[in-house]
């Protein structure tokens, strides 16, 4: 039954691969958000990438993927690169949104589909030399892109070992262009952080990137760990007297912010992109 609006659902499509561990709650980030979704995997996507005409988001979610053998997020990339890129490169130049979170993250990059994969960047080892599990704060960049408003504040979690984003530009103290830093990790005072606040060392603090347009988007913190209020680690606590909080008092779910953007966007460019579909 169509829904009271009659709006239309943009098809995204999750894919994950042999040590995706996120892709179900990715999945689910998206549903809430508004979209029709199917998770695929890389195999049936290399046999049929056609599919990709049909969608308007990609997802690329969290996990190991073939146990970062190699390191991290190389070996879906190289699977990508060989069997799909000229698929996903057009995907993107017509205006479909990819996101890539934590070993997503990490395969955007290895690809070339963000700033780093010509070598000028790569995702390195925390420099605490430990995974880390944590929620932290960021402040999303000064830029206009569909994932997020300028400068809004986020609580999310992240969970990584190789999630430094270093930059190594042509000339020595260059840094990476503002205009493409989508998030950056702040302290609860919103000023720029220190470990363990900013959990892995990365350049300028930086949590995630985004492509030169603005359709892509790579990002270590975890967004899909946050899209109900009782993800919150605290929520429970909110009330001083122990009781339950009201639907008024529970936490906003950030993450599904992201989200959310994402799908409005593609929402507002109806006719333009494929892979929009009645609500049934």
């Amino acid at each position: 039954m169509a829904d009271s609006m009659n709006h239309l659902r943009p098809l995204a499509l999750v894919l994950r691969a042999a040590g995706t561990n996120c892709d179900r709650e990715t999945v689910h980030a998206l549903e809430l958000a508004g979209a029709r979704v199917e998770s695929i995997h890389v195999n049936a996507l290399g046999k049929d990438p056609a599919i990709l005409l049909e969608a308007g988001l990609v997802a690329f979610p969290g996990g190991f993927t073939f146990g970062d053998d190699v390191a991290s997020g190389a070996v879906l990339a190289h699977i990508i690169e060989e069997r799909l890129r000229p698929m996903l490169q057009q995907f993107v130049d017509r205006g479909g949104l990819v996101i890539g979170i934590c070993n997503g993250f990490q395969v955007l990059v290895r690809l070339g589909l963000l700033p780093g994969g010509s070598g000028k960047g790569a995702m390195l080892w925390n420099r605490s030399g430990r995974f880390e599990d944590r929620w932290v704060h960021l402040e999303a960049g000064r830029c206009e892109c569909p994932w997020f408003v300028s400068g809004h504040k986020y609580f999310i979690p992240v969970a990584h070992a190789e999630g430094r984003f270093e930059w190594f530009p042509d000339q020595p103290g260059e840094s990476f262009p503002e205009s493409q830093v989508a998030f950056r990790y702040r302290n609860s005072d919103g000023d720029a952080a220190q470990y363990p606040d900013d959990p892995n060392g990365s350049h300028q603090g930086i949590a995630g990137i985004l492509s030169a347009d603005g359709n892509v988007l790579g990002m270590m913190p975890h967004p899909e760990r946050f899209v109900r209020p009782e993800h919150h680690p605290y929520w429970m606590r909110l009330r001083p007297d122990g009781a339950i909080p009201t639907e008024q008092e529970l936490p906003v779910p950030l993450g599904l912010d992201i989200f959310r953007g994402a799908i409005d966007h593609l929402r507002s460019r109806q006719g333009d992109l494929v892979g929009e579909s009645e609500v049934r």
